[in-house]
């Protein structure tokens, strides 16, 4: 183990999924005494990998004593500080950690930690995908693949890439990354954190928390929050900025060692004495956005050491996992791309902003379980690229009010002030309400002419209508082809 604590006997592992059932497998590989506890009900192959090995489980409930008797619980990200049963453990000062935590004490592989509010699986699958081309012997887990504590029985790898969400590094405490990556740091999940963004930023930096002078610290040196931080945060590792702008920010040199650079006229990864230039015509991910995750990705390799001609080659087989701006068809001069991995405003800011034409064109599917969204930053492009609201949601209350228009017949509050009622009338775009996503898509085919695109980047998390992003994106992606065959 890495942790000098006390004798540790009995494990109790809250959640049954992926992560869940890693890690028990982990700590009985590890002669813990384990239990697993899940609150909703547990999957069919889990359970039977649970029955298989003997596991004690129960679903649909957490019995107290059962949970309360543990040395140390290994709590699901999904599960919030707040549920009654982790106020319960904090009271009885029963140690919580995740799985990423729990599994980094039984491996001597190096982690490759990657982080932020959006295009961490774009950046985690690039990375892993440059270190495996070049022959490393490398593994993928953390929120995206295969449980990280399940690899961890055998620990045939030398590297893992890890996608970490803010959620699996708030119960990580001895962690340690050889090259942690920050890729920006904007609202997202606040419902989490007491709507407070600098507690959710503080989570973001977790990623560094024990980091020493002999590791790497990847981060966006465009972002203020996180320069920001980077003071109160007091990261001890070697400091590599990405920069992707026309400038520099002017306190860019003062916290960084290296920086990598990117703007219209040239891109380049510096490492040491190593440089790469390259042209977007080396990378198959388009749009600003992804030149910033391809250069994070090209650093990491960069450490590595691995060459320039094995990671330009690598770029030019890489394809990017579905939910993310993913073309699905062209039905009848009409485009349909499901960006269904879009659960917050930025994810839809960089969208929008990924396709060249200016007049309205758009027909965007929007909504779901808000979490905490301020819209106002969208503004400048939802007017000049939106043509059609769909709202595809249980509750659409807080889009109503931001984008509600004109049309009498988008209602509004009697009570409400002149003032807000000016604020209601600032888009005059007409807007279609539903809850079925084969209603939206049949909306935006009925409206749509040639050039125009459909597209679901919904801003919201996905849990009023379906299962997680992927389902939702899953049933765009069946739907649309539904229409082919029509």
């Amino acid at each position: 183990m890495k942790t000098t604590e006390k004798l540790i006997k009995r494990i109790v592992i809250l959640g049954g999924g992926e992560s869940g059932v890693g890690a028990s497998l982990l700590a009985q590989n590890k002669g813990f005494e384990v239990f697993v506890s899940d609150a909703g009900q547990i999957l069919e192959k889990y359970k039977n990998i649970l029955s298989e090995n003997n596991i004690s489980f129960e679903e649909n409930k957490h019995t107290n004593e059962l949970i309360l008797s543990a040395d140390e619980v290994i709590k699901s990200p999904g599960i919030p500080h707040k549920a009654q049963i982790i106020k319960d453990l904090q009271a009885k000062n029963i140690p919580i950690i995740s799985e990423i935590e729990f599994a980094f004490r039984y491996t001597k592989a190096k982690i490759i930690g990657i982080t932020g509010s959006n295009g961490k699986t774009t950046t985690t699958l690039l990375t892993y995908h440059l270190l495996k081309n070049a022959g490393l012997n490398v593994g993928l887990g953390g929120n995206i693949g295969d449980s990280f504590a399940a690899q961890v029985i055998k620990d045939e790898f030398k590297y893992y890439v890890l996608e970490l969400s803010s959620f699996q590094l708030d119960d990580c405490f001895f962690m340690k990354p050889y090259i942690a990556v920050l890729l920006n740091i904007t609202p997202d999940h606040l419902d989490r954190y007491n709507y407070d963004f600098e507690q959710y930023a503080a989570a973001k930096f977790r990623i560094a928390q024990a980091q020493t002078k002999e590791d790497f610290f990847v981060y966006n040196g465009f972002s203020e929050e996180i320069t920001k931080n980077l003071f109160l945060e007091k990261v001890q590792s070697q400091k590599i900025s990405i920069v992707v702008n026309d400038e520099l920010p002017n306190n860019n040199s003062k916290i960084s060692d290296v920086t990598t650079f990117a703007n219209q006229n040239s891109i380049q990864v510096v490492f040491e004495d190593k440089k790469i230039n390259f042209s977007e015509e080396n990378f198959t991910i388009k749009g600003k956005h992804n030149i910033f995750n391809t250069l994070c990705a090209v650093q990491v390799a960069m450490i590595l050491g691995i060459s320039e001609r094995n990671i330009k080659e690598s770029l030019l087989t890489f394809k990017n996992a579905p939910h993310r701006l993913e073309e699905i068809a062209v039905i009848n001069g009409i485009t349909f791309i499901n960006d269904s991995k879009a659960t917050n405003v930025d994810s839809v800011f960089y969208a929008l902003g990924s396709f060249k034409r200016t007049e309205p064109h758009i027909i965007w599917i929007v909504g779901g379980v808000d979490k905490g969204n301020e819209y106002e930053v969208l503004d400048n492009l939802v007017q000049e690229k939106v043509r059609n609201f769909v709202f595809l949601g249980k509750d659409n209350r807080k889009l109503e009010k931001h984008y509600q228009n004109n049309n009498p017949e988008n209602h509004q509050e009697e009570n409400e002030s002149d003032d807000s009622k000016k604020q209601l009338k600032k888009f005059d775009k007409p807007i279609f309400q539903t809850q079925s996503i084969k209603e939206a898509i049949e909306y935006g085919f009925k409206l749509g002419k040639k050039g125009d695109i459909v597209l679901l980047s919904p801003a919201c998390a996905s849990f009023d209508l379906f299962q997680n992003y992927m389902d939702r994106g899953d049933q765009f992606r069946q739907n649309v082809l539904n229409l082919i065959k029509n």
